[in-house]
């Protein structure tokens, strides 16, 4: 069959939508039987069908209809035998279509033609549609709107040909049809290519039928979130939340989308910016976007950051789900905020969501760890009402809860509790409760519960044996704490210092000296200094009283190698002179002495307060000896004070000036004094009056009793010796009253009263002194009191004259047999009144 066409002047009038078919068609018709009437009519009428035959080469290229078109598959139509039929198709045929303004125009008159040249059908042809500005096709005389799905897969192969540029644009600018945003949607859907997608998308926004889409924003950022690009996304969003200031309309779904991929994607500062966008425009947050917020900042480790996106949740009075709950309550909890954690607990169980095991441990572990075990057992029976077994990891945190809250009882109750449930208890918790039972004195269950750890395998660690041995030692049990100190060497474990400390004062206290020295051999060789154990060991012997023990140990020491500290040397000095142990003490004072120690005045004091207690000559030879070795001034005073004005070469008054003016009364004040009141005491026992006088008179006038004595004008006199020593104040009593006889007699000033302040110790000692020479002084309480004129006659007898003027009486007076009676240890008919050979024998010094 050939075809030619009829060029013809234009037909501005309209054609009939349903033409009528001419002869040929009709035997055309009968050449094809098999292809049934229903078939034809479904593609709009025969001219529609015969347009869809052999128009393929007829219609415009631009048309959407396309060359094979396949709207019905498998019918007699896709069977036909297109061979058989004629047709004159080439290069050489030309279709030329009007572009009028009327889009319905007929345009021209095509003929049919058979072989010979008959005319077969007549029909006039049609314009093609604009592209982009029709939105469906002509077939024949008919307007065939485009299918969804046909447009649909046009723009899909379009993009997928192109991906994205200006030659995609341009191919989208050519469709053949005007698209709307279901077309794009759908494409969206069907593209799965990031770039493309977005290609297509801007260049929608540009069509003025563009119209905002949540469900388009949501497709094209998941396929950007498929394929790892979150630049993509956030370039996106910006672009969505800059076009929503013009619009006023942003994408719910869309922005809650972009949070939840970026947070997934642990985008932290993206995800919080965009979430801090979000609310800032006012569009809604949904509970899963909270919740992957809060996820996000938890495992970053910003806890507190979580928080504050939970309390933005609340107070945007967004519903919290399960999973909320299983967030927050947790880290709540582990943060310390125990009473809000403890809240939404509640909350979740009013909300019938079952709490699970995560939350109960959780707020188990911290009830615990913050001391509220009630509450934390509480929550641990009510966790297995709801069915959950305790895990191991509980089990644990209860104990150590209970142990370090110090209810050993109930920390041993879920001991047993975990070993019958079939939980083997750990290292960790075998050390913290035998330590625990320990240290509070429970050392049975301490023992047995450490016998069961080396059973089960367990090597105990230096700190646990420690702990036991020092609890052992502080309890005094020597053959436990020696038995594990055994099994802890034998271990092949190296014992600490504070375990060898323990060990040795264990030791020490029970007088075990050879089996301390042992140890401290042992502990020597370990490579530890020994010098402060050893002399802790010394000072436990010492302040025992020990000093046998204490003379054997420094021995020890001695030969060891292992040297003491100076101070330690002067307190087993002291302890020896305390014992009588005069001849172990020198050794002790010349090592002390030979060590650059100072001798200060208070230890020589105390040698000398010895010296006047001493009974025999003996050991009187071995204290002066002693004051030797200590090489202190004050020794060689003590010897000039007993020598002769010839060899002195000055009275005894200068020389004893002399020396009070070379002690630092800054630093040695309160010891001054006290060598006042034992020198007094040791020249009175000698039996040396005027020499006690001169040292009084010059202690006074140096001020070291300062508030001695008080002259209250012509009212009251008053002595006070309540600080003194029986001999100080002996010869203050002596030496002031000596001083007010000479005030009333020679300057006629006499008081109302005269006071002799004595205390309760010194009120009879002064009173049998003065009653001796029938003084006026009345005994009260603490205070010998008499009236001035009684005083004043009292002066004028000759006896009192004699005994204040200072002249040495016999051995056979009254005042001698007073101070023997005073002083019955050191009788003066036991002493020679010259001085001693041993203080003769150091005057030179």
């Amino acid at each position: 069959m050939i075809y030619r066409r009829k060029l013809c002047p234009r037909n501005f009038g309209r054609l009939s939508k349903n033409p009528t078919l001419s002869p040929p068609f009709q035997n055309f018709s009968s050449r094809y039987p098999n292809l049934c009437t229903n078939e034809l009519n479904s593609y709009g009428g025969r001219s529609r069908f015969w347009s869809s035959i052999v128009g393929f080469n007829l219609i415009s290229p631009k048309c959407s209809v396309p060359i094979k078109p396949n709207f019905v598959g498998g019918s007699a139509f896709s069977r036909l035998n297109f061979s058989e039929i004629p047709l004159s198709v080439g290069s050489a045929f030309i279709r030329n279509f009007s572009s009028g303004k009327n889009s319905d125009e007929w345009t021209e008159e095509i003929e049919y033609l058979d072989e010979s040249g008959s005319v077969i059908y007549t029909g006039k042809g049609i314009r093609s549609v604009e592209p982009g500005v029709d939105d469906h096709v002509m077939v024949g005389g008919l307007k065939k709107p485009l299918l969804n799905a046909s447009a649909i897969a046009k723009i899909v192969e379009v993009v997928k040909r192109w991906k994205w540029g200006p030659e995609l644009e341009t191919q989208l600018d050519k469709l053949q049809f005007v698209p709307n945003m279901t077309h794009i949607t759908q494409a969206l859907k069907v593209i799965r290519d990031g770039e493309g997608s977005l290609s297509l998308f801007r260049w929608a926004k540009r069509q003025p039928w563009y119209l905002p889409s949540d469900e388009c924003f949501v497709i094209l950022f998941n396929g950007l979130n498929e394929s790892w690009d979150f630049d993509g996304i956030q370039s996106l969003f910006d672009e969505m939340v800059q076009d929503s200031s013009n619009n006023g309309v942003l994408s719910s779904s869309a922005c809650n989308s972009v949070i939840q991929f970026l947070a997934k994607a642990d985008k932290m500062e993206v995800s919080f910016c965009c979430f801090k966008k979000i609310q800032d425009s006012g569009c809604k947050v949904d509970t899963q976007t909270y919740n992957s917020l809060i996820l996000l900042f938890l495992n970053k480790g910003l806890p507190y950051k979580a928080f504050e996106i939970y309390e933005s949740m609340q107070a945007a009075n967004c519903s919290l789900d399960g999973s909320t709950y299983e967030l927050m309550v947790p880290n709540l909890a582990k943060s310390g905020r125990l009473d809000a954690a403890f809240k939404l607990f509640q909350e979740m169980k009013e909300k019938n969501v079952k709490p699970s095991f995560n939350v109960f441990a959780s707020l188990v572990d911290s009830m615990g760890k913050a001391g509220r075990l009630d509450m934390a057992m509480k929550l641990y029976m009510e966790m297995q009402g709801y069915g959950f077994r305790p895990s191991a990891p509980m089990y644990v945190s209860m104990i150590e809860s209970n142990v370090k809250a110090g209810k050993l009882d109930a920390a041993l109750r879920l001991w047993d509790e975990m070993k019958k449930a079939g939980f083997r208890p750990n290292f960790g918790l075998y050390t913290m409760i035998v330590e625990s039972h320990a240290k509070s004195g429970k050392l049975d269950i301490a023992m047995s519960t450490f016998t069961d750890m080396e059973k089960v395998g367990f090597l105990p660690t230096p700190s646990t044996y420690s702990c036991l041995l020092e609890m052992h030692a502080a309890s005094g049990q020597v053959d436990p704490a020696m038995k594990l100190y055994n099994s802890m060497t034998n271990a092949g474990l190296r014992p600490g210092l504070s375990t060898y400390t323990s060990l040795l004062m264990l030791l020490a206290n029970k007088k075990l000296v050879d089996v301390a020295a042992k140890i401290l051999l042992e502990m020597k060789s370990m490579g530890y200094s020994v010098d402060v154990s050893a002399s802790d060991v010394l000072m436990v012997y010492i302040k025992d009283g020990s000093v046998d023990d204490a003379l054997r140990w420094l021995r020890f020491m001695g030969s060891s190698g292992i040297r003491t500290n100076n101070f330690i040397i002067r307190q087993l000095f002291e302890s020896c002179m305390k014992s009588g142990l005069y001849e172990s003490a020198k050794p002790l004072l010349e090592t002390y002495v030979n060590s650059a120690a100072k001798v200060d005045l208070i230890l020589y004091t105390s040698i000398l307060a010895h010296l006047v207690r001493c009974q025999e000559e003996e050991n009187e030879r071995h204290l002066m000896s002693i004051l030797g070795t200590t090489r202190h001034k004050a020794h060689a005073f003590m010897c000039g004070l007993f020598t002769g004005p010839e060899q002195r070469k000055q009275p005894v008054l200068s020389f004893v000036r002399e020396f009070f003016q070379g002690i630092d009364y800054e630093l040695e004040e309160g010891a001054a004094r006290y060598f006042v009141n034992v020198l007094l005491n040791y020249l009175v026992l000698m039996g040396q009056i005027n020499r006690a006088r001169c040292v009084w008179k010059v202690a006074y006038e140096n001020k070291l009793f300062p508030k001695a004595i008080v002259f209250d004008q012509q009212i009251a006199w008053s002595l006070d010796v309540r600080n003194l020593s029986v001999g100080a104040a002996l010869i203050s009593v002596v030496h002031t009253l000596h001083r007010f006889r000479k005030r009333m007699l020679y300057y006629g000033v006499v008081p109302r009263r005269i006071k002799l302040v004595t205390g309760p110790t010194l009120k009879i000692v002064i009173a049998q002194v003065l009653s001796s020479v029938e003084s006026p002084f009345e005994v009260s309480k603490v205070v010998l009191r008499a009236p001035g004129d009684a005083v004043m006659e009292w002066f004028k007898k000759p006896i009192v004259q004699q005994f204040l003027l200072n002249e040495i009486p016999s051995r056979s007076d009254i005042l001698m047999h007073k101070l023997n009676t005073l002083f019955p240890s050191s009788a003066p008919e036991l002493r020679s009144l010259s001085p001693p050979k041993l203080l003769m024998g150091r005057k030179g010094m």
